[in-house]
Order: C-alpha cells, then structure tokens, then sequence
C-alpha cells in the first residue's frame, strides 16, 4: 500500500515554485539533484519550466506514468487538491503544507474535511505539516531539505519534520547511511505503525529507528512493533516522557504507572528498543545493524590509555556490564607478545607506544577467549601512526571473529578517514569510550528478550462468572480477587467496640484494625490502622485512637476491619492500572507505607506468562530480595508468580477495571503462601462485564 511514497513511476510536485527560496523550488530540486529516475511533473499554472522540466497548469494533465503527489499549497486549498488527485487516479500524496490541527481549532476542521476528503477519494497521504519522504536505494528525496544521507541499512520515521531535517544533515556529516526517511507530520492518515509495517517489508532496512511522541493504536502498534522486531532491531525515542506524576490518581499504582511507564512497559513486551536521547538511538542503530548480539555481558577493553578505559569500565558497570575474566591462556599469550609494561588483565592495556599491529595481536586473542562475549577497543589521540591504520587492522580481525567490537577512535580532526574504513567495514565507533556501554547494554538487552518467548499466558479457568459479576457491581474487590485465587488473611468487620473484640478473639491475636471509611483511601494517613494488637485491652483501645483519628479527620466511621497479623515475611506491593492507549498493566514492587518514596517498581503489559512474571518480578529489589537476602529466609516466590499472571488476567478479562491495588502483599517463607493484606480499587462506570 505504501510503496508509491518510496518507489514511485512519476511524482507531480503540485505548488512547485521558480523561487530557490521557497518549498516548492526545494522539492523539484531535490528529485533532480538526487537522481530521481521517474517522471518529475512540476504543477504551477504561473510558470512554463522549472529547473528546465516543463510546468503544467494542474493535476489532470500531468501525464503518465504518475503515482505520487507533493502537496505544497495554502491549507484552505489542500482538500481540493486532494480531489483532484483522487480524480486523476492518484491513490498518494504527502501533504508539506502546514496550516492544520497544529495552529488550532480552525486548523482542526481542516485537518477534519482533508481527511474526509481523502477518504471519499481512497487517497493515502502522509502529514499534513510534513517534510516528506527519502528512499536512498530507488533513490527518491520529496523533502526540501537540502542533502541526501548515503544509502545504508537504517530505516527512520518520525513525527517531528525538525529532527528529520537535523538527522539528514547530520547522516551526511557523520558519513552514516539511511535506506529510508520519513516525516509523518500531523499523522491524519497513514501513522506510525503503518511506517513501522513498512520498514519493515523493506528489503534493504535492517534497522528501524522512530522518534515517538504518542501512538495512534497502543494495541495495533505493540502487535506491528513485535512482528518487526522478530526480524529487525526497533530502537524508538520517546518524546514527552515527564508528565507520568501530572495528574491526580486514586492509588500508588496510577501514580507509579503513568504513561511514560505505559510506553515503557509496551516498547519492552514488543522488543522496542527504548532510547535516552538522539545520539544514543543512532548508537544503538549503527551497532544493532552491522554487529552479532552478544552471547553475554562479559565485556573485555583494549585500550592505549589509563583513562579513557576507566570511563569505560564505569560506564560498563553502570549499564549492568561486566568485565570478563580473562583465562590464563589468554594472558600468558598476551604477556609475551605486548610490551612488557603492558597491562594484561582486563583492560588490557597496549600502552601509548603500541602500533596497529600490537592492537591486531590483542584483538584477536581477546576475541577468541571463551570468556570474552564483546570486545571494546579505544585509542587515545597519538603522532606516530594514523588512525586509519588501525581502523584497517580491527576491520581486519573483527571480520573473522563471531563477536561483536565496538572502536572508540578518540578525537575529531584526525579519525575522519578512520571513520570512513570503519563503516564500510561496519564497525561502530563513538567519539568518547563512556558511550559504548549503553551500546552493549541495548545490544544484549534485545539477545535477552529473545530468550524470553512470548507464547500465549496460560488462563486460569476456573471462575464462577456470577460471583465475578456481583463482586465487580458491588466493587467488592476483595471477593473478586478471592476468586481470581488470591488469599486474605482472616478477617472480620465489626461496627462497634464488642463486636471487635469478639472477632479478634475468633481470629486470634495478634491482630490489627482498619478503619472502614468510604472517604478515606489511604487509612495510614488519618491513623486509622492500628498494629500488634495481643489482647482485648489493646483492641479497646485501638479502638477508641481510630475513632478520635476519624472524628479529628473530619471522616465517617463506618467500622473496623479486624485482620489477623502476619510476621516473619516481606511487604510489596502488586497492582493493577488500565492505560489508555495499552489496556491493563501489571505493577510489582517493594511495597507498604514507602511505596512512593523508594519508587522500586515495574510495569509490565497484561496478560503475563510464566517468564514475563519473573522477570517482572526480577526488574525489581523486592524480587530480589524475595529469593532471600542477608537474615531473610526465600520467601513464597511461586506464589507471587502465580498471583501476577492472575492479576494480569483479571486486568485483561475485566475492561473496566481502572486501578485495582493490593498494598501491601505479604509475602510469608518459601511454602508458606503470600497474602493481600489491603485492596483498593476504582472503576469506570460501564458495569457491564464480560469474561
């Protein structure tokens, strides 16, 4: 469906313009500049030629073959140019022209008819407010910016025109090569996904790069963005990611699970590649592109200096890297052939008077040691060889080697043309050591998640669908759970003095009482929970403290709830929160009343697996520490797995869920069971359930 934005017989550049200083002069200039190979059709009733190519008055009489339309006219005008289009049988165009949803609520209603009339004619477009496309390979350059990147394997969309034109300039400056390029603009029809979709099917893209500010479909994209990423890298940036803790929310798990953690969680399950910034993405491309995966973490550095390999190594480390122990064969042979002073332990250290060929010797031991998963070369600026020479020599044995050998060739004046062997010997290099580690680290993040398969969750089946219903209408959300198979503690509730003291002594001390208020959320924060309690003197007495904490909280006192105490285990906290544009995540973290001030926790996208509930759970300190840290006896680990992927289907059965909490979980010895000691939840008004 999109191939005519890549590989069109004949483009009409409709508003082409004899002025050198406008956009429409830009686009015909760059399709001939750059070899455009089809019909180039400028459409300008003012004008007789443009850039020696014959003008025509309007779209109906360009002639074939055409498949493709530049639109770069006044916004009130684009509707009916897109008639025209649809009524000479031209099925895409790309809307340049500016003047839409961007500039306000006029803008909207124009944005609203272009797209009826788009639709009424079966026209695709790309934009509005775009900058067009760039396919490097048929070659094809819509866009008026001036410069065409080299062809290469890394395919680019984005939803911001202005890194689309800073990435062209700088692909051209830093010699790395594009197969495809596209400026979505404001999106109206064909969106990210699609382009996604597209680069995908590309032949000659192995790598797809995308600045994101939101997505059209959160499902459609995780379900496009996982296919490709089975055969391709995905790596996105995501712009806007600070607004998760804006908006007010009924429990800690909204406010721990905004949106930018929903993007978070999605790009994960897909296999999307989630970059910091530009320069990081482009890292990531380069070396996911021309490099294998990593087996491992294991990491060795060669280096000519001290201090670049310490940057190194911290940075390394930081990214959850590790340096590889080197075996005893690997330094003895490097022992006697470095120079003496020479460090060979990991980093290995050639010193600053070592050539190319010390380098080669190290390079490829360091590569052939079982230890080794990657191998880090640096090279510290030096007067007495140039740097090609060793961009040749690591070329040189890193293509005989399965691992992949990321250069830090320092510097900038002198490593031009080490740059230029480099990439055609498709070796990334970073101009300072510390950025290989998030390089690495990407790398064998995306051989991790490979390991990890995303075969369907195994559902849990046995639920009365009538107790679901009437726990769902009557938001008992501790009778849901309950039926999701999810255990409490023992617990009654009592409206009065005497009836609490006759339920703990049912129970059995110790125990604890809850204030029951419709209008209180968090009870801790009026006092109304009330802890070890050994006797009916310390229920009386709670008792009394939680009333007079309600009275002075201005609050109703509905009751208590009078649960057994539990010890000898560990809180977290396990939740559930519906996203808009991705349906139901899964929380797991340290829970308990420091929920939000640790911030140890992680989402994940409903349902959840076996293995995507561990690694859930491992993403955190409180899944660690649940296997047993320090005094601390493994805790019931299995049971949390199972109650996750229960939660995570309850999430996905229920749509109108919106938060359902449990804070803390609590977490007994290895057999011994976990339990939900406190439950809130909130939902939308649509009762109506189906599972």
């Amino acid at each position: 469906m999109l191939r005519p934005f890549f590989k069109p017989e004949g483009v009409a550049v409709i508003g082409a313009s004899r002025n050198p200083h406008k956009l429409g002069y830009g686009v015909v200039r760059n399709l001939k500049d750059y070899r455009y190979q089809g019909g180039i059709y400028p459409v300008n009733k003012s004008a007789t030629e443009i850039l020696d190519l014959p003008c025509y008055e309007s779209v109906a009489e360009v002639p074939d073959p055409v498949d493709l339309a530049v639109i770069i006219v006044p916004a009130p005008v684009v509707p009916e140019i897109i008639k025209q289009c649809g009524q000479r049988g031209i099925k895409h165009t790309i809307v340049i022209s500016g003047g839409f949803s961007e500039t306000g609520e006029e803008g909207q209603k124009l944005e609203e008819e272009l797209k009826r009339v788009a639709n009424e004619w079966e026209v695709n477009f790309i934009g509005p407010n775009c900058i067009g496309t760039i396919d490097t390979h048929t070659p094809v350059n819509t866009t008026f910016v001036t410069g065409m990147p080299e062809s290469g394997e890394i395919g680019f969309c984005s939803q911001s025109g202005a890194m689309v034109a800073s990435v062209i300039d700088w692909a051209r400056g830093a010699g790395v090569g594009f197969s495809r390029i596209v400026s979505l603009g404001n999106q109206v029809d064909i969106n990210e996904t699609q382009m996604i979709k597209a680069l995908h099917e590309d032949n000659q893209t192995s790598v797809i790069t995308a600045y994101i500010e939101g997505v059209s479909d959160g499902k459609a994209f995780m379900e496009i963005a996982q296919r490709a990423a089975k055969d391709k890298p995905v790596v996105a940036l995501k712009g806007g990611r600070g607004e998760s803790g804006a908006r007010a929310v009924a429990s800690h798990t909204g406010a721990l699970a905004g949106s930018t953690e929903a993007y978070e969680a999605a790009f994960d399950r897909a296999g999307v590649q989630q970059a910091s910034t530009m320069e990081e993405m482009f890292d990531w491309a380069r070396a996911l592109a021309w490099q294998p995966l990593p087996k491992g973490k294991n990491v060795a550095v060669l280096t000519n200096a001290g201090g670049p390999a310490i940057l190194a190594v911290d940075a390394l480390e930081k990214a959850g890297m590790e340096l590889a122990e080197l075996t005893t064969e690997t330094k003895n042979y490097l022992k006697s052939r470095l120079p003496k002073a020479a460090s060979v332990s990991n980093p290995v250290d050639v010193l600053a008077g070592s050539g190319p060929g010390t380098y080669a010797v190290a390079l490829d031991a360091l590569l052939t040691d079982e230890t080794v998963d990657s191998v880090v070369v640096i090279q510290a600026p030096q007067d007495w060889f140039l740097p090609a020479s060793l961009a040749e020599v690591v070329g040189e044995v890193a293509g005989v080697h399965d691992k992949p050998v990321i250069t830090s060739i320092m510097g900038k004046a002198s490593v031009e043309e080490a740059l230029t062997i480099l990439h055609k010997r498709k070796i990334p290099n970073v101009a300072f050591p510390e950025r290989v580690a998030s390089v690495l680290a990407a790398m064998v993040k995306r051989k991790e998640w490979f390991d990890v398969p995303q075969q369907t969750p195994e559902r849990f089946t046995d639920l009365d669908e009538n107790v679901v219903q009437q726990a769902v209408s009557k938001k008992d959300w501790k009778s849901l759970l309950k039926e999701y198979g999810i255990a409490f503690p023992p617990e009654q509730f009592a409206q009065t003095e005497e009836d609490a003291i006759e339920a703990a002594e049912s129970i059995g001390y110790p125990v604890v009482l809850k204030l029951i208020s419709e209008s209180v959320s968090h009870k801790t924060e009026v006092n109304g929970v009330k802890l070890g309690l050994r006797n009916a003197e310390d229920v009386q007495s709670a008792w009394k403290d939680i009333k007079q904490a309600a009275d002075s909280a201005g609050v109703d006192m509905e009751g208590v709830q009078v649960q057994k105490m539990l010890s000898g285990g560990q809180e977290v906290i396990m939740g559930l929160r519906r996203d808009s544009q991705f349906g139901p995540m899964v929380l797991f973290g340290t829970g308990g009343t420091d929920v939000e001030l640790l911030q140890d926790v992680e989402s994940a996208i409903a349902p959840l697996n076996r293995l995507q509930a561990e690694k859930l759970m491992d993403a955190t300190r409180a899944g660690v520490k649940l296997k047993g840290w320090r005094n601390q006896p493994p805790a019931d680990r299995e049971t949390v797995i199972k109650y996750l992927m229960r939660l995570s289907q309850l999430g996905d059965d229920l749509s109108n869920i919106d938060e359902l909490e449990m804070n803390p979980l609590y977490v007994l010895p290895e057999g011994q069971g976990a339990f939900a000691v406190d439950v809130r939840g909130t939902m939308t008004d649509d009762e109506k359930i189906t599972i």
